[in-house]
């Protein structure tokens, strides 16, 4: 224990008192100097496992596994089988809820805990993926629909969990490349979920649905990283790099945490403009999955794309994520570049993705005499590199949302928040462009639907990441949300963390 008590201002915990709140201050720590316990044994240069490091590792395994294992089942585009209408369905039924549930996941981190959260939102992807498997041989609609609908419940709050664990475990310096470990991470889930269907249909040449063994596979996986879920700590027991904790409300009450969603927009009411980046940033799955992969290629081909489509991810992810760490440039410049960097970005690629687009249409690609490319096929590699940029544009696109969200405070109750706005919009988005497939919605409107959102996106966010992005949060700018019934204690937190 550390010789005197002072008031770490990112350990601070507010807990409920006969209806009221009280801040407490905590001991502080070093990292040579920790609590007693296994949690905070270091074993040689690796870090104890109550640290920000070890769980980001642990989580991202976990989503490596779960979500890893979807992303790489949705990317064959109609969720492995040839008809997309179906997985259309079921993935609207899924970003519907999500999108409900989105918005309250923070709410609800905060009550149960990341572990909890975490472990019971991997249940949700074994149930998808076998409600797909159970497809093939019977017809059952409806068990379909409630297994996307209960993934959509499961994985808000999964999502919410793993977002307050990137956004606020780590330190300021360090958000961007945990983020970026942890996105390279959980996309080599869905590299190796791509390859199995890969291997599988090595030799299938036309459009089809993935056999059972495919379903199979990813279902044991699934299983797998719900159970690994349970290995997590929560939050009240980190300790980070520099010997502060995470901002908690220590046992909120469930009134508290409704009201919270208000006093978070109340405190920084320019993450509105954020609102439509959110909504946009899962919007373009549907093209890309659909209308490219499903609507153009066969079986095997569409497992290379997929494959590959994954690894741009980690590759990007491996770039974006140290340069908006780089302290030799001012934060406040980095988010500058990262802004120009967004919008360059999207005009070039979606231009690009149209000179493919214009090629074909709906109707065209649903003719019988139409043949689907394979890999073999002359001209294969043009798609075949949009689809690998594709995929990195959207590394970029999540990995400058999560930093952004992560500039804007330091504290995990509001960060809980913010990344369940994102998670419940973002759904929605979904939600609505699923539809809008599932109807038929032609292949160029969805394209445009894609680069008209994203580059609208951009100009709403522009004040939020030019102005208010600032070099560093202050603990009074993190603390401006919290109840009234404690603002009495807060500046003797504030007078400690200046001495």
């Amino acid at each position: 224990m550390a010789d005197k008590t002072v008031a770490d201002p990112v350990a601070a915990e507010a807990y409920p008192d006969k209806g009221t709140s009280e801040l407490v201050i905590n001991e502080s720590w070093t990292p040579d100097l920790l609590p007693s316990g296994w949690m905070y044994t270091r074993h040689g240069k690796f870090p104890w496992y109550a640290s920000p490091a070890v769980q980001l590792g642990l989580v991202a395994f976990v989503c490596f596994l779960c979500p890893g294992m979807f992303n790489a089942l949705g990317g064959l585009g109609g969720g492995g089988k040839t008809d997309a209408t179906l997985a259309d369905n079921m993935n609207t039924a899924l970003y519907s809820t999500f999108a409900v549930v989105g918005f309250l996941a923070g709410t609800i981190v905060n009550r149960l805990g990341v572990r909890v959260s975490i472990g019971f939102g991997g249940l949700g992807y074994c149930i998808y993926a076998g409600s797909l498997l159970a497809s093939v041989h019977h017809n059952v609609p409806g068990f379909n629909i409630f297994a996307g609908a209960f993934l959509g419940v499961c994985a808000g709050i999964l999502w919410a969990a793993q977002g307050v664990i990137m956004v606020s475990y780590p330190t300021e310096a360090q958000k961007g490349r945990y983020w970026a470990w942890f996105w390279g991470i959980f996309n080599i889930g869905g590299c190796i979920g791509s390859l199995i269907p890969l291997g599988q249909n090595i030799h299938v040449t036309t459009a089809s649905t993935v056999s059972d063994g495919t379903y199979i596979a990813f279902i044991v996986l699934m299983c797998a990283g719900a159970v690994l879920a349970l290995s997590l700590v929560d939050a009240d027991k980190i300790i980070r790099s520099d010997g502060t904790r995470v901002v908690l409300m220590k046992n909120p009450s469930w009134k508290s945490e409704l009201i919270g969603l208000w006093t978070c927009i109340k405190a920084e009411p320019y993450i509105i403009l954020l609102f439509p980046m959110m909504w946009s940033s899962n919007w373009f799955y549907t093209y890309q999955e659909n209308a490219i992969n499903a609507a153009y290629f066969d079986t095997r081909t569409r497992a290379l794309n997929d494959f590959l489509y994954w690894f741009a991810q980690i590759c990007a992810a491996s770039v974006i994520g140290p340069l908006l760490d780089n302290d030799k440039i001012r934060r406040t410049v980095r988010a500058r570049v990262m802004y120009v960097t967004l919008v360059v970005l999207t005009a070039v690629i979606y231009g690009a993705g149209y000179a493919w687009q214009k090629k074909y249409t709906r109707e065209t690609v649903g003719a019988e005499t139409f043949v689907p490319w394979d890999w073999t096929t002359s001209g294969f590699v043009g798609p075949m590199f949009l689809y690998f940029f594709y995929g990195a544009y959207d590394a970029v696109w999540q990995g400058s949302m999560y930093w952004t969200m992560g500039a804007l405070s330091n504290s995990g109750r509001r960060t809980a928040n913010y990344v369940g706005f994102y998670k419940g919009l973002q759904s929605a988005g979904a939600a609505v462009m699923w539809s809008l497939d599932s109807n038929k919605l032609s292949f160029k409107s969805e394209w445009i639907s894609n680069i008209a959102l994203l580059l609208g996106s951009l100009v709403v966010a522009g004040p939020l990441i030019l102005i208010r992005i600032k070099d560093h949060v202050s603990l009074e700018d993190d603390l401006a949300d919290v109840d009234e019934t404690i603002a009495d204690v807060v500046p003797t937190i504030l007078a400690s963390e200046k001495a």
